[in-house]
């Protein structure tokens, strides 16, 4: 009998992990939900210093970011004009099309996109790491202690600069990038300069540019949000922060990827 009750507790155990793994997300989501209600409800409370302090995270999150995210997008400029000549197998066509497939790919989906990965590996990580501290040092709790609001005084400021700036970001990258492309194009594979920039301005619509703006913002919110929500409840410990680190770069990385195609698909 104890056989047989130990086989069947062997069978089912794949079914209870997965059953496991299902309530935790649904659990995970729920306390992201309420995490994200709490600093919606906090934007209505007065805090003098408010203003400050996003000044002071845009400038880290923004001015900070900027040479990363302004050499990543070079660099990926190159690398889409060659991709695209030889994938257009050189010829007169390559002149008329490798400016537009570079503009493109840039505005609709690797300048926001990386630039948003960049931006949860540098700032995701910074500020996971600095508010997981705070809360392993009990400084949340001591600011909920002098009646301090820590959702509007730590979290706010911080989401809002990842989403004001972001979009900032990405409208510099997407120039670097169309640049990087450029200057590839024109001395290594030896196309017109005239030709490149004319089909880049050509190729390019409004829609491109209102797609790239929307997930930039999306993305920048979401960078936020998961930095925020790791850090903000950190386990106890250095093992807890660092824990909360990883979770919020990688789940950054997660809902900017699954956050981008949603959003391609209405776009499309």
């Amino acid at each position: 009998m104890s056989q047989l009750f130990a086989r069947n507790v062997t069978l089912f155990s794949p079914v209870q992990k997965i059953g496991a793994a299902v309530l935790w997300l649904i659990a995970e989501i729920g306390r992201l939900a309420l995490f994200t209600a709490k600093v919606g409800r906090s934007m209505g409370l007065n805090y003098r210093g408010a203003s400050g302090s996003l000044s002071s995270q845009m400038l880290f999150v923004g001015v900070g970011s900027v040479p990363i995210v302004l050499l990543t997008a070079l660099f990926t400029g190159g690398v889409l004009a060659l991709q695209s000549y030889h994938g257009l197998s050189g010829g007169p066509l390559a002149n008329t099309q490798v400016g537009r497939l570079v503009a493109l790919s840039m505005l609709r989906e690797l300048g926001p996109v990386l630039a948003g990965l960049m931006l949860a590996s540098r700032v995701g990580a910074a500020i996971a790491a600095e508010l997981g501290t705070m809360r392993v040092t009990e400084q949340i709790d001591a600011l909920v202690t002098l009646a301090t609001n820590p959702y509007r005084y730590l979290v706010l400021p911080r989401i809002l600069a990842c989403l004001f700036m972001l979009p900032m970001l990405v409208i510099l990258a997407n120039t670097v990038g169309i640049f990087g492309g450029w200057m590839v194009a024109v001395h290594s594979l030896g196309l017109d300069g005239s030709l490149f920039m004319s089909a880049v301005f050509s190729g390019i619509t409004n829609e491109d540019l209102i797609m790239g703006l929307v997930k930039a913002a999306t993305f920048g919110l979401m960078v936020g949000l998961m930095a925020t929500y790791h850090g903000f409840h950190a386990g106890n410990g250095a093992a807890g922060v660092g824990t909360a680190t990883t979770r919020a770069v990688v789940y950054s990385a997660v809902a900017i990827l699954i956050t981008d195609y949603f959003i391609t698909a209405v776009f499309v």
